[in-house]
């Protein structure tokens, strides 16, 4: 990656729509065909932009693949308007159906943007840190709610949210992958299941169970 400091954010909001223009299509594209097979000239064609805007707001390649990643974050969140909702039993079962009916839409179900990049660029130094942190926020957003619900009584004081967010996490990126790779939903909804048996088994009613490990 380039060593130097990213640059700032457009100032103007035609430098704005400029910039999220050329990420918008690199995103696009390597999503498509992977960050390795994807050429500034692609992402030029398809933004529509000049050379000489691109290196106005990015310094090399691998600073727009930054920029990639945290987009890359922004459409799988937007993707999951419950989870930003989650204070009880009934917002996080409404959080997991929507994910399910999402990948039941035609087409699906859908390779998940961040999964892919984690694919790619998990044994590179640079980006591997980056794509981290993006699982980082989501996991941080679903352990907040867990958090709550943990406040509010409505999962066991023991239960520790960050892990269990992680666990969470992970359960439907291995559904999204194996879904993916036979074109059948049912991977997905079965991982959905597991995810909801492992949450509900912190309910305080289970409190005379032995404690599960996240």
């Amino acid at each position: 990656m380039s060593g130097g400091t990213a640059k700032s954010a457009p100032s103007t909001e035609r430098g704005r729509r400029a910039r999220a223009a050329i990420v918008d299509a690199a995103a696009v594209l390597i999503y498509q065909r992977g960050t390795r097979a994807t050429s500034l000239e692609d992402v030029l064609a398809v933004a529509g932009c000049g050379k000489s805007q691109l290196y106005h707001y990015f310094d090399d390649k691998a600073e727009l693949v930054g920029a990639v990643i945290d987009r890359q974050l922004e459409i799988v969140l937007a993707a999951q308007p419950g989870l930003t909702h989650i204070d009880s039993w009934a917002t996080l079962d409404a959080w997991l159906a929507g994910i399910v009916r999402m990948h039941s839409a035609p087409g699906g179900p859908f390779a998940c943007p961040l999964g892919k990049l984690a694919a790619e660029l998990m044994d590179d130094e640079d980006f591997r840190p980056l794509v981290d942190a993006a699982f980082g926020r989501w996991v941080a957003l679903l352990a907040e709610g867990l958090g709550t619900m943990r406040e509010r009584g409505e999962l066991r004081a023991a239960v520790e949210p960050d892990r269990l967010a992680a666990s969470v996490i992970a359960s439907l990126q291995g559904g999204m992958l194996v879904g993916r790779v036979r074109a059948d939903i049912t991977p997905m909804r079965d991982a959905v299941d597991v995810a909801r048996a492992q949450l509900r088994r912190w309910c305080p009613a289970a409190a005379d169970k032995p404690s599960p490990t996240p």
